[in-house]
């Protein structure tokens, strides 16, 4: 790639941690993601991209009324929020001191009486929220007890190196990503908190390595280091192949890779399938008996 239109992106897996009364687990959560900001940058990262909840996973038994036991409405008043916010302030100053573009996972509080949003916040180098992901394709559970759904792409640039999010459950909605193909991003992140129980992990890898194939970039995937040792977390090349990865000891952790535009045959690639897409083939239909006759040789 050319010298000036990539980026270095880190990929992390950390300790999801999903008690949302636990001041201890949310400032523990907040250490370990600043631990690891700091190693990325001296991989030389400018983005660093964090799991699903990476902040807090607020377990649906601990929110629920009805609970723990019993899954029921979720009430966010048992979220520490004063604690969250205070270990967001932080990370966004450590972006700006490291100079470091970080995608984290998190819980967006709304207006009362609004549920929140399972979010992914975009905080750029300069310390500032630049955007922010909303997880469109909620889980059952999700969407019947505990968040509203977003509703939009999100884009972002870094150094002239477009990026897209995804979030939870997206990677088996396969439109969510021709929709960033059409949004000209060079790397799609994907984080998530699936493992092997709820129908992610390996399910969720495959997904991502098509996803990327097919339309020809990047992708991001972050999990929860807790389900490294069924799938780790791991940059994926435009190709469909891991261009590297996580260890798989279940330890907080990271790896890095230059992503950016496409390579020469990923130039052509996409160019043709929009031109395929888009009616190419209709001028060469042909009317023939033998044709449309299927039971023949």
């Amino acid at each position: 790639m050319p010298e000036d239109k990539y980026v270095r992106l880190a990929v992390a897996q950390t300790t999801v941690r999903e008690n949302p009364r636990s001041s201890k687990e949310l400032k523990d959560s907040g250490a370990e993601v600043r631990s690891l900001m700091h190693k990325a940058r001296a991989a030389g990262a400018r983005v660093v991209q964090f799991p699903e909840g990476a902040t807090c996973f607020p377990h649906k038994g601990l929110l629920s009324v009805d609970g723990p036991d019993e899954v029921g409405p979720s009430d966010w008043s048992r979220l520490r929020w004063d604690v969250l916010q205070e270990e967001l302030a932080v990370t966004a100053r450590l972006a700006r001191e490291l100079r470091l573009w970080t995608v984290l996972g998190s819980v967006h509080r709304l207006t009362a009486p609004n549920r929140p949003h399972n979010s992914l916040y975009v905080i750029s180098d300069r310390g500032e929220v630049a955007t922010r992901y909303d997880e469109r394709m909620l889980s059952h559970t999700k969407i019947s007890y505990m968040y509203a759904p977003g509703s939009t792409p999100v884009t972002f640039e870094v150094d002239g190196v477009r990026f897209g999010c995804t979030l939870g459950m997206e990677a088996h909605f396969p439109e969510l990503f021709g929709e960033y193909e059409r949004l000209d991003v060079d790397c799609v992140l994907f984080s998530t908190t699936g493992g092997p129980v709820v129908g992610g992990g390996t399910a969720f890898a495959t997904e991502m390595r098509a996803h990327a194939a097919t339309n020809r970039y990047w992708a991001g995937f972050a999990v929860p280091a807790q389900h490294s040792d069924v799938t780790p977390a791991g940059i994926i090349g435009p190709d469909g192949e891991w261009a590297a990865r996580c260890e798989r000891d279940g330890t907080p952790s990271l790896t890095v890779a230059d992503v950016g535009p496409q390579d020469p045959a990923g130039a052509l690639a996409r160019p043709w399938r929009r031109k395929a897409r888009a009616g190419l083939y209709d001028g060469h239909l042909v009317e023939d008996a033998r044709s449309e006759d299927r039971t023949l040789f």
